[in-house]
């Protein structure tokens, strides 16, 4: 009985979520404990709901066009502290620990890439895993 009403909050609380015009909504992901932004990726209403009830985070692949639970092909998952969402219910926050590197380039955060005012890029983050090791195919 418990969990039905659990199932029925959940589903009233992502009822009330703004989705985009394909039913997605952007989430970044930051470590729970040093705060750094590790990522930006996608939810829709079924990542979302399989977040919060597994506890491991999930996105929606737009290039796949399919579920994508962080970490099923490298390992590096991202496990939920909490769930958070703005005051407009249209962006998701996720406090999150993260197992590995968070970035497809081995590197620990996506977000690698500093641009100063007069657009000189300097690389901030070494990659700290060889990306052919994570996705050996």
């Amino acid at each position: 009985m418990a969990s039905t009403k659990n199932n029925d909050l959940l589903d009233q609380f992502i009822g009330k979520l703004k989705f985009n015009a394909d039913g997605l909504m952007p989430a970044i992901a930051q470590d729970a404990s040093s705060m750094e932004v590790l990522m930006m990726a996608w939810m829709n209403d079924v990542a979302i709901k399989e977040t919060l009830t597994s506890g491991q985070v999930c996105y929606f692949s737009r290039s796949r066009q399919k579920l994508w639970k962080k970490g099923e092909t490298s390992g590096q998952i991202q496990i939920l502290q909490k769930f958070r969402v703005d005051c407009d219910q249209d962006t998701i926050l996720l406090l999150v620990d993260q197992v590995g590197v968070a970035c497809h380039t081995g590197r620990r955060s996506c977000f690698f890439e500093e641009v100063d005012k007069k657009g000189n890029v300097q690389i901030i983050a070494e990659v700290i895993t060889d990306p052919d090791e994570l996705y050996q195919k």
